[in-house]
């Protein structure tokens, strides 16, 4: 069903957008109640319907996403948009029937268990899922929150983003070719649908984006007490340790820097590295951008910033830098002009020790500008990390245990990677997910699948009538004595 800023018809008469999309969401609705609990074999048909999507359309998924970018890796799209989401849909397909069993709780107080009370957990679908995806990784991130969601049994509705339209198009393709209305529905638009899709009475809400969004977002579900999770992101630092491997941690560092040309959630934002080895990871890093893109205007492997809007952002970032007088060093092995190109292309920028009066030190960057910072004494990355908000990453680089533990003890993040960047998110059997302003909830393992259920406690009690009739007045003795033991240490 395409939807419009203006009506649509339904039963023969007109309707606002608002109003069919609630009617979309009631179908669904109706269906769950309909229907009933969906059984594992139903949950497994679903994914594995993903899945042959996704296998059937691959090729299609790389050029549109492409096109939308103005010029992204078809082989690159493969990796993080085709093949991710099958790893994860495959995880919790192998789960499912694992993670549905109800759960056997010991009952308290402990006699009433020794008299026959039982206790269970039973994990029940919720319902209909909102979904409101993002355009940097369109795919993944729509279709790898569905192995949770569709794990714990749940119906989905989905707003892919307006800023990759022609990936939100097959989208929709995809799911309405595999899928009935009443099982998953795909709706498209600006900021107008995405405003009114937030403030449907979902039985959860799923959103992947900014945290300037994320607030409306929250705002508009709180109306009708719908549970939200949030992937966010942040300034997701990177510490290099003195114990460390310059040669090897730079390399790292910029192959996740400029996967997706830094477009990425949990890109690193930041570099603190010791003062003595400053010049060492700017030439290293030098040496990893020239292996890696030749040359970086032309290159199928190197990415366009998503839009002209985008890309006038970041080049304010550093033309800031540049106009306040801080070092900034442009890596372009191959000497390019990107004044004049086709594309939206920005090479590997970094900016060495910038103040925190600049927009690029205030900001999710969100494209391959890399700010280096030097420090003297370790404890300072951990004070300013601390001073800022929780990020959705941290990276740390280094052979030192003490450091490590230090920073794991002492910093708090939505996840983290150590000698390595990113790699934390392509963990699919652990969660996945902020904190603070870097988001909340999560998704991936049973983490995903018990996010997006309801876990009902069902407590059956004893035959005994008369062993529990001292819990009823009146109140004698009894009661008295069975009180106080458990009332001590």
């Amino acid at each position: 069903m395409v939807l419009n800023n203006i009506i649509v018809l339904s039963k023969g008469k007109k309707m606002t957008q608002n109003e069919n999309l609630k009617e979309i969401l009631d179908i669904q609705k109706k269906a769950h109640l309909r229907d009933g609990p969906i059984s594992a074999e139903k949950r497994i048909e679903w994914i594995n319907k993903l899945i042959s999507t996704l296998i059937k359309h691959q090729d299609q998924i790389a050029e549109v996403i492409s096109e939308d970018f103005n010029h992204r890796s078809n082989v690159g799209s493969m990796l993080t948009d085709v093949s991710s989401s099958i790893t994860s849909l495959k995880l919790a397909k192998k789960n499912i029937k694992k993670w549905m069993k109800s759960e056997k709780r010991k009952v308290s107080p402990a006699i009433l268990g020794l008299l026959g009370a039982k206790l269970r957990i039973e994990y029940q679908p919720l319902g209909t899922v909102g979904v409101i995806s993002p355009w940097n990784f369109p795919v993944t991130l729509t279709f790898g929150p569905l192995g949770s969601i569709f794990a714990a049994g749940n119906r989905v509705m989905i707003k892919p983003s307006e800023f990759t339209p022609r990936t939100s198009d097959l989208m929709k393709k995809m799911f309405e070719e595999s899928f009935s209305s009443e099982e998953v529905a795909v709706v498209t638009g600006g900021p107008e649908v995405g405003a009114d899709f937030s403030s449907l009475p979902f039985d959860h809400l799923l959103f992947t984006g900014a945290t300037s969004v994320a607030r409306h977002v929250m705002k508009a579900a709180s109306d009708n007490l719908v549970p939200v999770t949030l992937e966010l992101g942040g300034k997701s630092p990177v510490i290099i340790s003195e114990s460390s491997d310059i040669e090897i941690s730079s390399k790292r560092v910029i192959a996740g820097k400029t996967m997706n040309a830094g477009q990425i959630c949990l890109a690193p934002d930041y570099v603190f590295l010791p003062k003595n080895k400053l010049q060492d990871f700017i030439d290293c890093s030098k040496n990893a951008v020239s292996k890696m893109f030749p040359s970086i205007k032309d290159n199928e492997d190197y990415t366009s910033i998503i839009n002209e809007k985008h890309y006038a952002r970041l080049n304010n970032y550093i033309n800031e830098a540049k106009n306040k007088g801080y070092e900034v060093i442009e890596v372009n092995p191959s000497e390019e002009d990107f004044e004049q190109q086709e594309h939206y292309k920005i090479p590997p920028t970094f900016i060495v020790n910038p103040g925190e009066e600049l927009s690029v030190m205030k900001e999710e960057i969100f494209g391959p500008i890399l700010p280096l910072k030097t420090y003297e004494n370790f404890d300072e990355t951990i004070d300013y990390i601390n001073n800022k908000d929780r990020p959705l990453g941290l990276y740390y680089f280094g052979d030192d245990e003490n450091e490590l533990n230090n920073v794991l003890q002492n910093t708090t993040s939505g996840g983290v990677t150590v000698n390595d960047v990113i790699f934390h998110v392509a963990q699919d059997n652990a969660p996945f997910g902020g904190v603070g302003p870097s988001g909340m909830g999560s998704y991936h393992g049973i983490e995903g699948f018990r996010n997006f259920s309801h876990a009902k406690t069902i407590f059956t009690q004893t035959k005994l009538d008369n062993l529990i009739d001292v819990f009823r007045p009146p109140y004698g003795k009894k009661a008295e004595k069975a009180i106080k033991s458990q009332i001590q240490p």
